[in-house]
């Protein structure tokens, strides 16, 4: 079975950090696992990559969703997992993730 890899929109941690301050209706996804969300978050809804799927009422599709982990790495798999399974297409990465957000805002 081939399945095409989708193109993936990411987002800059700036631009996040904006969309947050503005009051942006967004849903954040943490997809790392708990010891990761404990030691340092931005808020997220912890869902780890491995549970994702079983998570599929979070993503309600009226409202964007942000998906991160450590680098971006995980966050995309879990969104393109999702998009697959459930055709969702308003799910967006945050690039570098929590890492490239504490090169950013290292004192948050």
């Amino acid at each position: 079975m081939n399945i095409e890899p989708i193109t993936i929109d990411s987002v800059l941690p700036p631009a996040l950090k904006e969309m947050i301050e503005n009051g942006a209706d967004i849903l954040l996804v943490d997809v790392r696992e708990p010891f990761e969300h404990e030691h340092f978050n931005i808020g997220g809804t912890l869902v780890p990559l491995g549970e994702i799927m079983q998570h599929r009422k979070l993503f309600d599709t009226s409202r964007l969703v942000v998906c991160y982990c450590a680098k971006g790495i995980r966050s995309r798999i879990a969104i393109q997992r999702l998009s697959d399974k459930f055709g969702f297409n308003h799910l967006i990465n945050l690039k570098g993730g929590i890492d490239a957000w504490q090169r950013y805002y290292p004192f948050s």
